[in-house]
């Protein structure tokens, strides 16, 4: 539940840093760089592990764009569009399952997928729009993230061999490369202020996150072991709610009809798609959720 809680929350923090002048994706690059070197010096078999197993490397990529798809939407754009757009994992876990898996959808699957496709249909169709699709870079951000995140639940399966502590090193190291990447090419292109024209207010901000996402991560790896799957899934999802209370709270988003139907249905999709699936072992729904 604080894991939950800090990633719905985590949107204020990064907005109090971007107020300084540090976009989203160098706030991501430096966080997960200072996690992930200290990490890799406190626990250097870690390393070891990326000879073992190669696809840690696509693990860190993927753990990559959700971070910095998640982290730079819900900085830009609507919090609780953004949170409903990125649980669309019942839709995702399903495709990515039959391409790269070769796990024929189910009839229940695909109720799920439905019912999550009747969902962001309600939520984008705002008045004006003749076509439910998204609107604005936020949106795409957050259709991408969990596109990501659904694939960090894929390539976690084929790596439930490789150490824990490897898994989590190539997510956080994935993190920095990515967010690092994507910032330098915005910042060379002129879409993105340089890190050095920051105002040196962001620091502080940088530092409860990060320890957030610490302890966060702490806490996720003790408590979802000693909880069924479909138990950690649900608690999960009250990022949702924690999200939506908190920014409609302080007006970084609006909650009317059409968004509490649209993200009924979605959330009723993925609860639905937590007690039908077939879970991974325990320590890949931990590391999943890092």
């Amino acid at each position: 539940m604080f894991n939950a809680f800090v990633w719905g929350v985590s949107w204020i923090p990064f907005r109090q840093i971007a107020s300084h002048g540090l976009h989203p994706l160098w706030t991501t690059c430096l966080i997960y760089l200072v996690i992930a070197t200290a990490m890799g010096l406190v626990r250097r078999h870690a390393w070891k592990g990326f000879a073992a197993f190669p696809m840690l490397v696509a693990l860190g990529l993927a753990a990559g764009f959700t971070n910095v798809g998640f982290n730079w939407a819900a900085t830009q754009g609507d919090v609780v569009r953004v949170v409903l757009l990125f649980y669309l994992m019942p839709l995702w876990n399903v495709l990515l399952s039959w391409l790269l898996l070769g796990e024929r959808p189910t009839s229940g699957a695909l109720a799920r997928v439905a019912l999550a496709l009747a969902g962001v249909t309600v939520v984008l169709k705002a008045p004006g729009v003749d076509w439910p699709v998204p609107s604005s870079l936020p949106d795409w951000l957050g259709v991408a993230a969990g596109f990501s995140f659904a694939l960090t639940n894929i390539t976690l399966r084929h790596l439930r061999d490789a150490p824990g502590e490897s898994r989590a090193l190539a997510m956080f190291c994935g993190c920095a490369v990515v967010g690092g990447v994507t910032a330098l090419i915005g910042t060379t292109a002129g879409g993105i202020a340089s890190p050095l024209l920051a105002s040196p207010g962001w620091l502080g901000w940088a530092l409860l996150l990060g320890a957030g996402f610490i302890v966060a991560n702490v806490c996720l790896q003790y408590g979802a072991p000693k909880l069924a799957t479909s138990t950690s899934s649900v608690i999960m999802l009250s990022e949702v709610l924690f999200a939506s209370v908190s920014s409609v709270a302080l007006g970084a988003a609006t909650m009317d009809p059409r968004i509490l139907v649209g993200g009924a249905l979605i959330v009723l999709g993925a609860v639905w798609s937590a007690f039908a699936r077939t879970a991974p072992p325990r320590d890949d729904r931990a590391s999943a959720s890092t």
